[in-house]
């Protein structure tokens, strides 16, 4: 049986086993990207990579302990102008430990559900953000387009996908 304590370099304190996260994240845990219309980014849109894991408040105790298990990302009220919402979410924003860390984690141990295609997609997004496909307009609009087939064929957005001009 493998030990959490020694899974790459993690630390001591945390208990969670790693097929543990690997299997709350497919239940609980979603990737996404966030954009947003920024006229002072070359391509004139904010992409921004997300790894989100969320539970109710009661137990907000197994988010906590992935911020030690994974040595990065923070916790936070889920929707904190909702007073409805008692939901609290771990989230993942810096590229480096979502290369580093989260896809890394995820490749040794693989998501066993549909999430695992969002998963793929995700993956190729932060790569090729990683290799700065994502500051010209012709590599914004297909990591837009990657981003929009993600998570239901972009089912739950907000708008439609947007077209980048200059």
């Amino acid at each position: 049986m493998l030990s959490a304590d020694n899974q790459q370099g993690r630390s001591k304190r945390s208990r969670l086993h790693p097929w543990y996260v690997s299997g709350f994240v497919d239940g609980e845990g979603s990737f996404h990207v966030a954009i947003y219309r920024d006229t002072r980014m070359t391509a004139q849109w904010k992409i921004i990579p997300e790894f989100h894991v969320s539970q109710r408040y009661s137990s907000r105790h197994v988010l906590d302990e992935l911020v030690p298990f994974f040595r990065c990302g923070y916790v936070k009220a889920n929707h904190a102008t909702n007073p409805r919402d008692s939901t609290y979410v771990y989230v993942v924003r810096n590229r480096q430990d979502l290369l580093e860390k989260i896809i890394s984690f995820f490749e040794e141990y693989p998501l066993r559900t549909e999430k695992s295609n969002d998963y793929r997609i995700f993956t190729k997004i932060v790569r090729s953000m990683d290799a700065g496909l994502h500051r010209s307009k012709t590599g914004a609009q297909k990591i837009i387009a990657l981003a929009y087939s993600m998570n239901n064929r972009g089912h739950y957005r907000r708008r439609a996908m947007p077209k980048i001009s200059f």
